[in-house]
């Protein structure tokens, strides 16, 4: 199956998912078209995934009590996550290495359309959870300067720039305190190197506090609507009309436990129930501002998005709701080049 619309996505975490094999060849496992998870360039190709966000996101190994009482994951220590990152940056700059031009690490707006118009995945180096990045920044420089583009303060615990707003349904993300003065300290930073801010997994304090700080429109790239299912991680519609003040964008999560009104990891979702949250986002904050966040290989999704190369069945369902050329196109791509450059200055 394939699509002539080239689709450019808020969030993956194929990253983790080859790193966590321990395969001596996770570089080149991504060129193979695999059978299990959800994002390799065979079927990225296939299903017209042009490319995204690659996240790096090191994962919590021990469980904490969070702010609301309840069982939370504890953030890595500075050293933990610094050696994790540095093996997850260093894989993906291997993928482009040894992909033969298959894939492209991006920078500027620029590059994204070059590479996707010479048939490259466009990859943007992502970090969600900022647990690698010392009190006094010195890490972010270096991570900006190979490449980062685009992180996220917390993940869904607390670190020392801010809390995290844990998986609860259903639940509002009203949990927690709001950013730390380092977590203050780290938005103007990331304003002045133009990196852009992810507020997905922000707690709603935390994320007014951005809201109030920043000079760059407010992203959240694997986020869904509040109102139709009332997950912590999704967002309100005061939120939503604050991204939509800031000229920002929203990223549509495929996850079934952040689509369905019942909010459970069930893959038999229909794809209409993924579409009514883009028609809630188009109508609440418009269609300029609307993307795809799919969060392939870090959630459950409906068994019609199975990988990447099904893709194609969501722009038909997209179609099917009356969808046309141009809306398409915008959503599933050319929205996220918009707001990056519009970001990133460039």
């Amino acid at each position: 199956m394939a699509t002539n619309v080239p689709v450019f996505d808020g969030h993956n975490d194929v990253l983790l998912r080859l790193w966590r094999t321990g395969s001596k060849t996770a570089e080149r496992d991504f060129l193979q078209e695999g059978t299990t998870g959800h994002l390799d360039l065979p079927r990225a190709r296939a299903g017209g995934f042009a490319g995204g966000l690659f996240a790096v996101y090191v994962p919590s190994s021990a469980t904490g009590t969070g702010s609301d009482g309840k069982p939370e994951p504890l953030a890595p220590s500075l050293v933990e996550a610094q050696a994790a990152t540095l093996e997850l940056v260093s894989l993906l700059t291997r993928m482009e290495r040894v992909s033969d031009g298959g894939l492209k690490i991006c920078r500027t707006g620029g590059d994204i359309r070059n590479a996707m118009t010479q048939g490259s995945l466009a990859a943007v180096l992502h970090v969600e959870g900022a647990e690698m990045i010392d009190p006094d920044l010195k890490m972010l420089d270096v991570l900006h300067q190979a490449g980062l583009r685009s992180i996220g303060p917390v993940w869904s615990r607390s670190n020392i720039f801010g809390h995290g707003v844990p998986f609860r349904f259903p639940s509002s993300s009203d949990l927690g305190p709001g950013l730390t003065e380092q977590g203050r300290a780290l938005v103007r930073a990331c304003n002045e190197l133009r990196i852009m801010i992810d507020l997905s997994h922000l707690n709603e304090k935390g994320f007014w506090d951005v809201a109030a700080l920043s000079d760059a429109p407010l992203v959240a790239s694997h986020s869904n609507v509040h109102a139709l299912t009332p997950h912590s991680r999704n967002l309100t519609d005061r939120q939503l009309d604050a991204i939509r003040e800031s000229d920002g964008l929203v990223g549509v999560n495929f996850g079934t436990m952040f689509i369905r009104a019942d909010g459970t990891k069930n893959t038999d979702t229909k794809l209409e129930e993924l579409v009514s949250h883009i028609d809630y986002l188009v109508e609440r904050i418009g269609l300029d501002r609307v993307g795809f966040g799919s969060d392939f290989d870090g959630t459950t999704v409906p068994n019609d998005l199975r990988d990447a190369s099904r893709l194609p069945a969501l722009v038909a369902a997209l179609r099917n709701k009356g969808y046309d050329d141009e809306a398409v196109r915008k959503i599933c791509g050319e929205n996220w080049i918009r707001v990056l450059e519009k970001t990133w200055g460039r």
